[in-house]
């Protein structure tokens, strides 16, 4: 008897089935998460100077918009790096 997940998987495989990926696809999807890993280290090293003067300085007003700052763009990279990665395994699919 199967149990809920091995069917909940089966019908996910059969709604939307995997593809295999070739090394060179694989390599070329590791090159975006590199890029945007490293994008992203940069915007933290960044931002968290800023964020560091500014509580040196007792601007903590500004503390908080720069860490709100950095936490948005944290996630627009996270969003753009998910959306170039789907529109490469979409092409790889047809």
């Amino acid at each position: 008897m199967k149990s809920a997940y091995e069917l909940a998987m089966e019908r996910l495989e059969k709604s939307s089935p995997s593809i295999s990926l070739t090394e060179n696809q694989k390599k070329e999807i590791a090159e975006i998460d590199s890029m945007y890993r490293a994008k992203i280290a940069e915007k933290e090293l960044f931002l968290n100077d800023q964020i560091r003067k500014a509580q040196a300085a007792g601007k903590f007003d500004e503390v908080e918009s720069l860490e709100k700052q950095l936490s948005s763009e944290i996630r627009r990279l996270q969003e753009e790096c998910e959306a170039k990665k789907e529109k490469l395994r979409a092409r790889f699919a047809g």
